[in-house]
C-alpha cells in the first residue's frame, strides 16, 4: 500500500477484499485518509460495481449509537474463464471472482495439434460454457490458462517446452484473446498464462492451506513438474523455469531418453508416461499416464508396483527439494497421485532428508484434483486485475 495518507482507491479495495478493514471508519484509521477522501475513493469503487454495502457491524463505542455499515467486495459483478491444458486432454470452466466453479467442461484437445487449433477450440468452449452458466460474454473480466511447460510470466509465452511441440515462443495471450472474440463478439479481455504445476499449487495453497508460508506441489502425469508458493506468492525463478524437477538427472535413468532430448531425466523414468511404457513392455495395454491412473484405480498389481518404484525415484529428488525449501506442505498431484506412488515417495524422502527438514512437513495428495489448475488460474486472474495499481488503471479506463 502507498504511504499513510496517500492510499488509492485500489488500496482501499485491497483492504476490504482481504478483510483487513471493512468499514469506512476502519479504512480511515488504517490509511490516515480523511473521511471525505475515503468517501470519494469508495464512491469510484461503488460506481464501478466492485464494492457493495453489507450488514451493519457491531457498535464499537461504549456510548452506543448506530452500527457501522460493513463494506464487501462485490464478487457478482464479473466472472472469470479458466482452462487447464494437458497433452491430450483439457478442462475449462467459468468461475466467480471468489473461485466457485459455475460451469465446467472436459474433453480431448491434443496439444501436438498446435496452438492455433487448440486455442481456437478453447474459444468455442468458453462461449458454450458462458451460455451454460447463464452469463453474458461481456461479464468476463479475464481468462487464465494453465499449460504443461515453462512460461515466461512477463510475456505469457512458453519457453522451450519439451512436451509442447510448435508452442515455443508463440503468442498464446493474443491468440486466445482473439479466439474468445471470434466466438463471442466481445472485444479482447486480459489473458494470463502460467505453468500448470504453478497454478495447481496456487489453487491448492489458497483454498486449503492459506497459512502455509512455504508450499510445494509436485504434478506427476505425462511429465513431472513442481509449483512453489512462498508467502502466498508463486515462485517462478527469473524466467519461469523454477520447479522443472522432471529434468533433474537421476542415476536410474542413465539409459532413458527423455522427451527433452537428454538422457537420465527424472521424467524419463518416473512420470506417468514412463510407467505406462514399462507396463506396455510387460504386455499390459497402457499408453499414457491416464491409462496408468485407470489401472491403479482398478487395483492392478503391476501398475501399483511400478508406481511405487516411480514414487521412490521422485522421493529421492524431493529429499533435496525439501532440504532446500523447508516447506510445510508437500502435495502430490497428477495421474500417479495415489497410495502406491505416495508410499514410494515417503520411503525415500524420509530416508534421505534430514529429520530437521521433515519434522513439520505434511505430505499429502491433491484436494482439488483435476480442478486445481482451474481454481489457480482463476485466482491468478483475480489477483492480477484487482491489485491496487491495476484497479487505478481500470477505473481510469472506465472514466471513474
Amino acid at each position: 500500500m502507498t504511504g499513510r495518507g496517500q492510499a488509492s482507491a485500489g488500496d482501499l479495495l485491497e483492504l476490504v477484499r482481504t478483510g483487513r478493514a471493512t468499514t469506512r471508519g476502519a479504512l480511515q484509521q488504517v490509511t490516515g485518509l480523511s473521511r471525505a477522501t475515503v468517501g470519494q475513493r469508495l464512491d469510484r469503487l461503488f460506481r464501478a460495481g466492485w464494492l457493495r454495502e453489507g450488514a451493519g457491524g457491531p457498535v464499537d463505542s461504549p456510548l452506543g449509537g448506530r452500527p457501522s455499515i460493513t463494506l464487501e467486495f462485490d464478487d457478482a459483478h464479473a466472472v472469470v474463464l479458466a482452462a487447464d491444458l494437458d497433452t491430450r486432454h483439457a478442462r475449462a470452466c467459468v468461475l466467480t471472482l471468489t473461485g466457485e466453479i459455475l460451469a465446467e467442461h472436459g474433453g480431448t484437445l491434443v496439444i501436438e495439434d498446435g496452438p492455433d487449433a487448440v486455442l481456437g477450440e478453447l474459444g468455442r468452449w468458453f462461449a458454450e460454457l458462458l451460455e451454460k452458466a447463464g452469463h453474458r460474454p461481456s461479464e468476463v473480466c479475464g481468462i487464465g490458462l494453465a499449460v504443461p511447460g515453462p512460461v515466461d510470466s512477463e510475456t505469457g509465452r512458453v519457453v522451450q517446452p519439451p512436451i509442447m511441440p510448435g508452442w515455443d515462443g508463440y503468442d498464446i495471450r493474443g491468440r486466445l484473446a482473439r479466439a474468445f472474440t471470434e466466438h463471442t463478439g466481445v472485444p479482447r479481455v486480459p489473458v494470463l498464462v502460467d505453468n500448470d504445476a504453478n497454478l495447481m499449487a496456487y489453487g491448492e495453497q489458497r483454498t486449503g492451506h492459506p497459512d502455509c508460508s512455504a508450499f510445494v506441489l509436485v504434478k506427476v502425469s505425462t511429465g513431472i513438474g513442481a509449483g512453489v508458493v512462498v508467502d502466498g506468492s508463486l515462485y517462478r525463478g527469473i524466467d519461469g523455469g523454477a520447479g522443472d524437477i522432471g529434468h533433474i538427472r537421476v542415476p536410474a535413468g542413465a539409459d532413458a531418453l527423455c522427451r527433452c532430448g537428454s538422457y537420465g531425466c527424472l521424467a524419463a523414468v518416473a512420470s506417468g508416461g514412463a510407467v505406462a511404457r514399462r507396463l506396455a513392455e510387460t504386455g499390459v495395454p497402457a499408453a499414457s499416464g491416464s491409462d496408468v491412473r485407470d489401472l491403479l484405480a482398478s487395483g492392478h498389481p503391476g501398475a501399483a508396483a511400478f508406481a511405487r518404484e516411480a514414487g521412490r525415484q521422485v522421493g529421492d529428488v524431493l529429499a533435496t527439494v525439501v532440504t532446500l525449501l523447508n516447506p510445510g506442505v508437500l502435495m502430490i498431484a497428477g495421474d500417479l497421485a495415489g497410495t502406491s506412488f505416495l508410499t514410494g515417495v515417503r520411503e525415500l524422502l524420509y530416508q534421505r532428508a534430514l529429520p530437521r527438514s521433515t519434522a513439520h512437513l505434511h505430505v499429502l495428495t491433491s484436494r482439488l484434483g483435476e480442478r486445481a489448475g482451474l481454481v489457480g488460474a482463476g485466482a491468478l486472474v483475480v489477483e492480477h486485475l484487482y491489485a491496487p495499481e491495476r484497479v487505478e488503471e481500470r477505473l481510469l479506463a472506465l472514466g471513474m
